[in-house]
């Protein structure tokens, strides 16, 4: 008898409208409206469970609506998590406010900051209510299943090294920046790396601390964010790209000492730092596909779009990514296989607020990042960006940009089958 770890032939083979690969937000979002909508589809992660470190933890009052709309925001607000409500900028020169959500429109007038395994576990669990979500972990895809010039699904091979198959109507990737579908595609993404790369680490927070909501430290030539995480300060320790190397060779001590004079009321825990196991360092890239579509096959999030860390609305323009995928793909899935130009509206749909989102991110890491890491100069936000700041309604938009985007993306009824 065959082993079927070591046979290309996949042990089972079962069929959905649509295969989802990857179980971020943006994937979870999408399968969770699907299964809703009376669309079975499958949910494949390659990870055992959602619980990994230094993912992006911020929810944006865009998506805080459409966890109302869906029912989960009390859920959601009862785990403990921390509120960020302005941004700011501070110098040796002074403070001034970047963004400030306490203005918009919403019942949600902050990012509420959560561990992401959380909200993926509220997700997961209310998207197996329905008899029409599976989920499977430890699903490893490693081929695309083509026939006729279509993508028809995907292999993946499970905990055991055994191949499985999925045969699907549309098959989404959602599987991040580096994604293994989009390679297995064919698709390779454009753009620009960057000035910057970002050491990334919490340290624990104390009673006595201010609620300083998301603030950026500039000083002396060292770029220091940070985002309030409820029981702890999570850190940005922003750096010019590609020299982690050689901040790693200066040791911890010159990261501590860097750290502490920027921000000079965390210097009483500074050394909690002692292992270099205690960081990840994020390669900021900033990336997008010509195209986010072939047939049978979709990209979304930063399968189709790797964003900049700036203003940390990754995650948000993610999930718009993939509310925008079912307000438009859930009646051509429930009839069948969606049609090219079906696919082709969403890239439509969502690619204008991408750049536009990009565009600000680049300006923003050119006039704020880049000079803020030059050491030996006094840095000083550009003029007309502080005079605009102050002006009524044009000091709302960095507010409206970070929570929305462009615009808002709401979640369309869908109609009864």
């Amino acid at each position: 008898m065959t082993d079927p770890a070591s046979s290309d032939s996949p042990v089972s083979v079962t069929e959905t409208r649509c295969a989802i690969v990857g179980a971020g937000p943006a994937g979870a979002i999408l399968a969770l409206l699907l299964a809703r909508a009376g669309v079975e589809v499958a949910l494949l992660e390659s990870h055992a469970d959602f619980d990994r470190d230094f993912r992006g933890d911020t929810i944006h009052p865009a998506t805080l609506e459409l966890l109302a709309a869906l029912g989960l925001s009390e859920r959601l607000h009862e785990l403990p998590h921390g509120k960020l409500r302005t941004m700011r900028i501070l110098t040796p020169t002074g403070s001034v406010t970047l963004a400030d959500l306490s203005r918009l429109r919403t019942p949600f007038p902050y990012v509420m900051t959560l561990p992401q395994v959380k909200l993926l576990e509220l997700l997961v669990a209310e998207a197996g209510k329905s008899p029409n979500f599976q989920l499977r972990m430890q699903a490893n895809v490693q081929r695309l299943v083509e026939a006729d010039g279509e993508v028809r699904g995907v292999r993946y091979r499970d905990a055991d090294n055994a191949w499985h198959e999925v045969r699907a109507e549309l098959t989404v990737a959602a599987d991040g920046r580096f994604s293994k579908v989009r390679h297995l595609a064919g698709i390779e993404p454009k753009g620009t790396a960057p000035p910057m790369d970002v050491v990334w680490f919490r340290l624990p927070k104390r009673a006595t601390d201010e609620a300083h909501g998301a603030e950026i430290c500039v000083s002396g030539g060292h770029f220091v964010v940070l985002l309030d995480r409820g029981d702890e300060w999570q850190i940005g320790y922003v750096i010019l790209k590609g020299t982690f190397a050689a901040v790693r060779s200066a040791g911890l001590p010159e990261l501590r000492k860097g750290l502490a004079s920027t921000v000079p009321w965390l210097a009483d825990r500074v050394e909690v730092l002692q292992d270099w196991k205690q960081v990840a360092v994020l390669n900021v890239e900033s990336t997008r596909v010509d195209c986010w579509h072939k047939p049978g096959l979709l990209l979304i999030g930063d399968a189709a779009h790797a964003m900049s860390p700036v203003g940390g609305v990754g995650i948000n323009v993610a999930i718009q990514d993939a509310v925008a995928a079912a307000n438009l793909l859930t009646v051509p899935l429930r009839r069948g296989r969606p049609s090219d130009d079906e696919l082709a509206a969403v890239q439509r749909t969502r690619e204008p607020a991408v750049k536009a989102i990009q565009r600000v991110q680049k300006l923003l890491q050119e006039t704020i990042a880049k000079p803020g890491l030059t050491a030996g100069s006094e840095f000083r936000l550009p003029l007309p960006l502080r005079l605009a700041l102050k002006i009524p309604g044009i000091r709302n938009i960095p507010g409206y940009m970070m929570a929305f985007g462009p615009h808002r993306v709401r979640l369309q009824e869908q109609p009864a089958r």
